[in-house]
């Protein structure tokens, strides 16, 4: 079995590469220390199974696990039992609860051997669908966090919405919240219906618009109630006249 580890911290990927190197049935480990570097593994190395860490910087294991390919058997290693009703509504072959001893860890190891010898599970529901839909409900956006949770953001806070590469920022002051999604898909959904696109990289929820002033070779500045400034660029200048 190849078989991919994914920790953010060095020295617990250490220390599970050197049990796993007594385990039969392991015949090669890769490494990855964040969401990125896995999926980059996964598609270049093909590995049949992963062991994730739930919290890391960026990607959390349980947002990975969406993303890797579905032929993967996946189980979780955290020091953290809160996440376990997510991690098996994942179809989860394992939960390894930090600190754990190699007995444990070989069972680990048997279950995603066996899960690999078997078909693949029926297509998942519950969090797995919120979390690939990631659609709105009634007024809201559904955002992942790094907890493994759900969190039901009111479009009528979020004052503007940014474009950061294949992410959207969706900005609700004092807080910003990070959604996989381009702004071009935000603004093609219902939910983005009420936005106005004042930028290549940005739209704006009017109701959040305070004043706005003209620039000059046609652009304009909007001020947010919460303070915030945004450029509006010429070539989106006319939307703002009827925005507001």
């Amino acid at each position: 079995m190849k078989l991919l580890i994914v920790d953010d911290e060095p020295p617990a990927r250490a220390r599970l590469r050197r049990m796993l190197a007594d385990l039969p049935g392991v015949a090669t480990v890769l490494e990855a220390a964040d969401g990125a570097q896995a999926l980059a593994l996964a598609e270049e190395a093909q590995p049949d199974a992963a062991i994730l860490d739930i919290q890391m910087p960026g990607q959390s294991g349980l947002e990975l696990a969406l993303a890797l390919p579905t032929h993967m058997a996946c189980a979780f290693n955290t020091a953290f039992d809160d996440y376990a009703v997510q991690a098996f509504e994942l179809n989860a072959v394992d939960y390894l609860l930090k600190p754990y001893d190699q007995s444990r860890l070989a069972a680990t190891v048997q279950r995603l051997q066996q899960r690999l010898n078997r078909p693949p599970p029926a297509p998942r529901s519950g969090l797995l669908s919120a979390l690939q839909a990631l659609q709105p409900v009634a007024g809201h956006w559904l955002v992942p966090q790094r907890s493994g949770s759900l969190l039901k953001l009111p479009l009528a806070q979020v004052a503007w919405v940014a474009a950061a590469d294949n992410y959207i920022e969706l900005h609700a002051p004092p807080a910003c919240h990070l959604s996989r999604h381009t702004l071009a898909d935000f603004l093609a959904h219902a939910a983005g219906a009420g936005f106005v696109r004042v930028h290549r990289s940005h739209a704006v929820n009017p109701a959040h618009i305070a004043q706005v002033a003209s620039l000059p070779r046609g652009e304009a500045e909007l001020t947010l109630r919460s303070g915030q400034t945004l450029r509006v660029s010429r070539g989106f200048r006319g939307s703002i006249g009827a925005a507001v």
